[in-house]
């Protein structure tokens, strides 16, 4: 695939380098995984330095974009009800899509029957140690910063979107006093978006480093004794990335082939990363310039989904709550199944910006319907991968509820949506004088 004057399109870029470095580290994982050298200097060296610091290069720039856009966004709408509208509209929407993929992935995995007769040896004896998740009244209480600058420091994601609801609401409420601080936001937030076309110039190589060191060391050699877990979680994934999210396209009366093509770049990008955060800037991007996405609309919805949305994760819930359960040969009944789908949809919020995610809300919800923690030990070894395709799920979530929710509210310029040469990955934005955000008094 090339762009118009016959260069490799940027997504191009990110898939040939991404196949690259699955084949270089399938080959160190099966010829070169005994040479020191190989592991010292260029997986543990090279690879893993390169793309950490390309990931700490997205993750630097999330914050400060997440801030101009936020609150450049709230202003643009110049309505708080409007605001309370359009994230009620998208927490539904993350809450039942959430509840969809985890009934799913319990349907499936029962179907199936994953996880009977299974050998419980091949976990070599490991053990899982889980992290204690925060009560949930904390989380709660937690929405609201004590510190703003902490807030921004720490990576808090939640206080963050609530100090620029409050930030955003007061410039409005200033009306012609505000005006210099939105056009300053709106300056800088350009400035933002600049960075991220620098940063994403390097995604190809980036990306390389991530896929080389994981296959590497991983291999295939994980997969072979959870292949029924992980083919189960891959097929469950695939089928809510295509079943639920074109129905709800279809419901909101658009085309969901367009949305799934003009999503490549960015799935390709979360795939690599594994990380929602890090693919905050290049979703917000892709929403706007590629899928006709207001910034009011998509500058709150994305960040807020990256935090809370958890579909993938919730698929994986359900699929080892089955396995384990069989495995160790204990019989959940179907209210204990209930209490899954419910525990898992509550945690999505409870655990949110809490790291190792998915492995806290795994063993609050194996906590409660009484199977061993421990058994999380089994599935570890092959989570790495799984959660790459979890993340790329999960950002895809978070782009078509956006979508949607901006079709509600009149704020998706349709012709953009529909046209597939409208924008790209990493294409400029010229900052024009229509573009600068100004308060008005509600």
């Amino acid at each position: 695939m090339s762009g118009k004057n016959g260069k490799m399109t940027l997504t191009t870029k990110i898939l040939v380098y991404m196949i690259a470095g699955l084949i270089t580290g399938m080959a160190i994982n099966s010829f070169a995984a005994g040479l020191g050298f190989v592991q010292t200097y260029l997986v543990d060296g090279a690879f893993h330095v390169l793309g950490t610091m390309f990931i700490k290069s997205l993750t630097m720039l999330v914050v400060p974009l997440v801030f101009c856009s936020l609150i450049g966004g709230i202003v643009a709408m110049n309505d708080i009800r409007t605001l309370g509208r359009t994230g009620g509209k998208a927490f539904g929407i993350f809450m039942g899509t959430t509840g969809v993929a985890i009934t799913f992935g319990l349907f499936l995995a029962i179907s199936l029957g994953i996880g009977e007769g299974f050998d419980l040896s091949v976990s070599g004896g490991s053990a899982f140690a889980a992290q204690e998740a925060p009560p949930f009244t904390d989380v709660v209480i937690n929405f609201m910063p004590n510190n703003i600058l902490g807030a921004m420091a720490q990576g808090e994601m939640l206080q963050i979107i609530m100090a620029c609801m409050f930030i955003g609401i007061a410039i409005v409420k200033s009306g012609e006093k505000g005006e210099g601080v939105a056009k300053g936001i709106a300056s800088f937030n350009h400035v933002m978006m600049d960075l991220v076309h620098i940063v994403m110039s390097l995604a190809p190589y980036g990306v390389f480093c991530l896929i080389a060191k994981t296959f590497a060391e991983q291999g295939v050699g994980m997969i072979i004794p959870m292949i029924g877990y992980f083919l189960t979680v891959v097929a469950a994934l695939i089928f809510h990335f295509i079943g639920t999210f074109s129905g709800i396209f279809f419901m909101a009366g658009l085309n969901p082939l367009i949305f799934m093509k003009k999503m490549r770049s960015t799935l390709l990008f979360a795939f690599s990363t594994a990380s929602s955060n890090a693919a905050i800037p290049v979703n917000m991007e892709a929403a706007e310039t590629r899928l006709g996405v207001d910034n009011s609309v998509a500058s709150f919805v994305i960040p807020f989904g990256a935090t809370i949305n958890m579909n993938g994760t919730a698929i994986m819930q359900g699929v080892a709550t089955v396995f384990i359960a069989n495995a160790y040969a204990i019989d959940l009944t179907f209210v204990d199944y209930l209490t899954v789908i419910s525990m898992s949809i509550l945690a999505s919020i409870g655990t949110a910006g809490v790291p190792g995610v998915g492995l806290i809300m795994l063993a609050m919800v194996f906590t409660q319907v009484g199977l061993p923690v421990e058994g999380i030990a089994l599935i570890i070894g092959v989570d790495r991968l799984l959660d790459m395709l979890r993340t790329a799920v999960n950002v895809t979530g978070d782009a078509a509820t956006t979508c949607v929710v901006a079709k509600s509210e009149g704020k998706l310029d349709l012709e953009m949506y529909n046209d597939p040469d409208a924008g790209s990955l990493g294409s400029k934005i010229d900052l024009k004088k229509d573009d600068v955000i100004t308060a008005h008094v509600d």
